[in-house]
C-alpha cells in the first residue's frame, strides 16, 4: 500500500540523518560478517522443487541451483517461522538464511483480522535477519519478499536489542540493513522508520525506573524529537500548579522526583488546520501506592509509561515520514509511590472542570493524570480527534492477553480506521464496550461525582468509562494498552525478543495517522486493489 512514497523519493536530510543514526554501525567488507535472507513458500502440494520468491529465484539461479538443491538435501518446506542458514554458498556473502513464507498470495484473513502475507514477510525477515545477526553477522541484505516495506519492519524489530546497561565489550552490534535486489527503495526506508519509531518505543519502555524518571524521560524526548523539527515544551511543577491539574499533582506529590508536563507539537499542514491530539500516560513507575501492587513482578512497573513512550514515538515518525497532519502530543510525567504524601484511598479529589472523584484504589492512577490533561487539552488546543495511550488495566490483559489492544471509542469513523492501521501494521486492536452500563457504575455515587475506580466488574471498561467523562464533545478513541505494551510473553511475533517491552502499537499509530492525513491516497489505493 502506498505511504507517502513521493515524499520519500524528493528525499529529506533529516529523513537520511535519522536512518543513519538509528542502523549505522562500523562495517567491515569482511565477507563472514555479510549476511542475505531469502524467502521460500510453502506449496499446497509437495513438488520436488522449493517455491522460491522472485528475488531468491533470482539468487538461486546466480548460483547454478545450488540454493534449491540445498534446500532440498535440508527438507525445508517455507512454513512460516522456519528458517535455514546456508553457508559459502556466494562469493559475496558469508552466510544465505532461507526463511518460511507460508503459502503465496495469502492476505486479509478474516478470522485473524489482520494482512496475513504482510505478517509472514515480516516474520521471515525478522527470523531470518536474527540468525545471521547470531551467526556473526554485521551487514544484512533482505529479500522484499514482494512487501519491501514490512520486510523492513520485521528485520528492524529483530535485530535490535534494548542494551543500555550492558559495558560496551558486551554489546552486540547492531546489524546494518540493506534492501537487497529491489527498486522499492522508497517502500523499504518507510518500513525502517516504522521499526525505528518502535525500538525507540521499546528503549523508553524497557528503561528501569531510577534512568527514566519523569525528567530523564523528557530530556529523552527532547532529544528525539528536536532533531526531526518538533517542538517540545517541557512544563514544570510550577506549570502544573498554577494550571490546577488537581487530578495529575495528587498522583505525583507522593514521589520526591518533580512531575512533568509535556507538550509537543508537530505542524504537518500548510494552513492552521485542528490538530489531533495524543495523550499518553506518563506513569515512569506505578507501584500502586499505598495500595500496593504484588511484589513479584512489579518491577515491569517500570512500563507503566508505554503510552507515553509510543506517543513520543509516533509523533517522531509523523515528522520523519512528513505526514500532512497537525499533531499535538500532551504526556504527564511522575510516579506512584507509597510515601506520608502519597493520596489515600477515600481521598476527594477536583478535576480541573469542577467535578470531584473520590480515590477508591490508589492503583488506578493513570486516569488521574489523563482526567485533567484531557480537560487542558480540549480547552486549549481544540483538537478535532483525541487519542489516548494507556497501560491502564490488568482487565484488558485478562481478556485479550498479548494478541491486541483493547480499544474504546465514541466514534464509529474512528474504530474502523484503527481496524483497518492494526490489519495493514499486523499489530491488532480489538473493541470493547462503552455503554452506559459502565459509565453508571463509574458516576452513580450519593457523595461524590465519580469514583477513579467504579464499582463491580469489568474494569478495562469501567477505566474507559471514566475517561470517557472528560472527552463529552470531541471524537475520541482509548487504547488500553496493558497487555501488549510490556513485556512480551508467549507464543506470538517471534521478531521481538521474549520478556522485553514491546513498543506495541507505535506501527499502528502511525498508519492510523497516515490514513487520517491522508485521506485520497487511501481511496485511490483501495481503487487499484478492487
Amino acid at each position: 500500500m502506498a505511504f507517502l512514497s513521493a515524499r520519500l523519493a524528493r528525499g529529506s536530510p533529516r529523513v537520511s540523518s535519522l536512518l543513519r543514526r538509528s542502523y549505522s554501525t562500523n562495517i567491515g567488507e569482511n565477507r563472514a560478517e555479510k549476511g542475505l535472507v531469502l524467502g521460500l513458500y510453502e506449496q499446497e502440494v509437495e513438488t520436488d522443487e522449493p517455491r522460491l520468491s522472485p528475488v531468491a529465484a533470482h539468487f538461486d539461479a546466480k548460483t547454478e541451483g545450488q540454493l534449491s538443491n540445498l534446500i532440498k538435501e535440508s527438507n525445508l518446506k517455507g512454513k512460516t517461522g522456519s528458517v535455514k542458514v546456508f553457508n559459502n554458498i556466494d562469493p559475496d556473502y558469508g552466510s544465505v538464511a532461507v526463511a518460511g513464507l507460508g503459502l503465496e498470495g495469502v492476505g486479509f484473513h478474516e478470522l485473524e483480522q489482520f494482512d496475513e502475507g504482510f505478517e509472514n514477510v515480516r516474520i521471515a525477515a525478522g527470523i531470518g535477519s536474527m540468525c545471521l545477526q547470531r551467526n556473526g553477522c554485521t551487514k544484512i541484505s533482505v529479500d522484499p519478499m514482494q512487501a519491501a516495506e514490512q520486510a523492513a519492519e520485521g528485520a528492524g524489530l529483530g535485530t535490535w536489542k534494548y542494551q543500555a546497561n550492558k559495558i560496551k565489550s558486551h554489546r552486540k552490534p547492531i546489524p546494518k540493513l540493506e534492501l537487497y535486489d529491489s527498486p522499492d527503495g522508497d517502500a523499504w526506508t518507510r518500513g525502517l522508520f516504522k521499526a525505528d519509531a518502535q525500538n525507540l518505543a521499546r528503549s523508553l519502555s524497557d528503561g528501569p525506573g531510577n534512568q527514566i524518571t519523569p525528567t530523564a524521560f523528557a530530556q529523552a524526548a527532547v532529544d528525539a524529537l528536536c532533531p526531526c523539527g518538533v517542538n517540545t515544551e517541557v512544563r514544570n511543577l510550577d506549570w502544573i500548579e498554577a494550571k490546577g491539574l488537581g487530578t495529575f499533582l495528587a498522583v505525583a506529590k507522593s514521589s520526591c522526583e518533580p512531575p512533568v508536563f509535556l507538550e509537543i507539537s508537530y505542524c504537518g499542514e500548510h494552513d492552521s488546520g485542528r490538530p489531533i491530539m495524543l495523550v499518553g500516560t506518563g506513569l515512569t513507575f506505578n507501584s500502586g501506592g499505598l495500595c500496593l501492587k504484588e511484589p513479584h513482578g512489579m518491577s515491569k512497573q517500570r512500563a507503566a509509561m508505554a503510552g507515553a513512550a509510543t506517543v513520543v514515538a509516533t509523533i517522531r515518525a509523523a515528522a520523519a515520514l512528513s505526514l500532512p497532519v497537525n499533531l499535538v502530543g500532551l504526556i504527564p510525567l511522575c510516579e506512584n509511590m507509597p510515601s506520608g504524601m502519597a493520596f489515600k484511598p477515600g481521598d476527594v479529589i477536583t478535576t480541573l472542570n469542577g467535578r470531584t472523584v473520590c480515590v477508591h484504589d490508589t492503583n488506578n492512577a493513570g486516569r488521574l493524570l489523563m482526567a485533567d490533561t484531557f480537560l487542558y487539552g480540549q480547552s486549549t488546543f481544540k483538537p478535532k480527534v483525541v487519542v489516548d495511550v494507556s497501560t491502564m488495566t490488568r482487565g484488558v490483559t485478562h481478556a485479550l492477553g498479548g494478541a491486541a489492544s483493547g480499544v474504546f471509542s465514541n466514534s464509529d469513523f474512528l474504530w474502523k480506521q484503527m481496524q483497518k492501521a492494526g490489519a495493514i501494521s499486523g499489530d491488532r486492536v480489538w473493541r470493547l464496550p462503552l455503554w452506559k452500563y459502565f459509565s453508571h457504575k463509574v458516576t452513580n455515587y450519593t457523595n461524590v461525582d465519580m469514583s477513579n475506580t467504579g464499582h463491580g466488574k469489568g474494569s478495562a471498561c469501567l477505566g474507559a468509562a471514566f475517561l470517557k467523562e472528560f472527552v463529552p464533545c470531541v471524537d475520541w478513541i482509548h487504547l488500553d494498552i496493558a497487555g501488549v505494551g510490556m513485556l512480551k510473553r508467549g507464543v506470538g511475533i517471534p521478531y521481538l525478543v521474549q520478556d522485553r517491552m514491546t513498543g506495541r502499537p507505535t506501527r499502528t499509530l502511525i498508519q492510523f495517522l497516515y490514513q487520517m492525513a491522508c485521506p485520497d491516497e487511501q481511496r485511490k489505493s483501495l481503487k487499484k486493489e478492487h
